[in-house]
């Protein structure tokens, strides 16, 4: 029997003292919250951390469980038959605890913005989506249904 692949992946809202929010500028997507892949073993707060830590420079205290997102759309591994089965991302609030802003690899630009201006800046739809329901602070997780290419909403959830 052969086992789905599927890839888990974090993202976080993280605030400052000022009340600002941290967004990366990646190479492939604009601007967005910081975050990435969680590695074999790696519980999902870890992986957030070190993500953020990687990205960003900033060391985080991490906050509250806000969103769940599973991107259903079908994809093959780079060698172009091996299917990957979706990809799961869990969005987490977060605040700055040190550090100093720097960028990487897969960070061109990282800066500090006003919650008002982040979902201005956003380019993708599915992260704008995702980064709207973790800054409605209601207390409820909001669980959705994707896929990417082309945007589809196929179902939503508040637990």
């Amino acid at each position: 029997m052969n086992y789905p692949v599927h890839i888990v992946s974090v993202g976080g809202l993280i605030e400052n003292n000022e009340g600002k929010i941290l967004m990366v500028k990646s190479p492939d997507r604009g601007w967005e919250i910081p975050g990435g892949q969680v590695e074999a073993g790696e519980p999902l707060t870890d992986a957030l951390k070190r993500e953020i830590k990687e990205e960003t420079g900033i060391d985080i205290e991490i906050g509250n469980l806000r969103t769940v997102h599973s991107n259903i759309e079908s994809r093959v591994q780079p060698d172009g038959v091996s299917p990957i089965g979706s990809i799961v991302n869990f969005g987490f609030t977060g605040k700055a605890i040190s550090g100093e802003l720097t960028t990487s690899e897969e960070s061109l630009e990282v800066d500090w913005f006003d919650r008002e201006q982040i979902l201005e800046l956003i380019g993708e739809d599915f992260m704008r989506d995702r980064v709207k329901c973790m800054l409605n602070d209601d207390g409820r997780v909001t669980y959705a249904i994707f896929s990417r290419n082309p945007y589809i909403i196929h179902g939503v959830q508040y637990i």
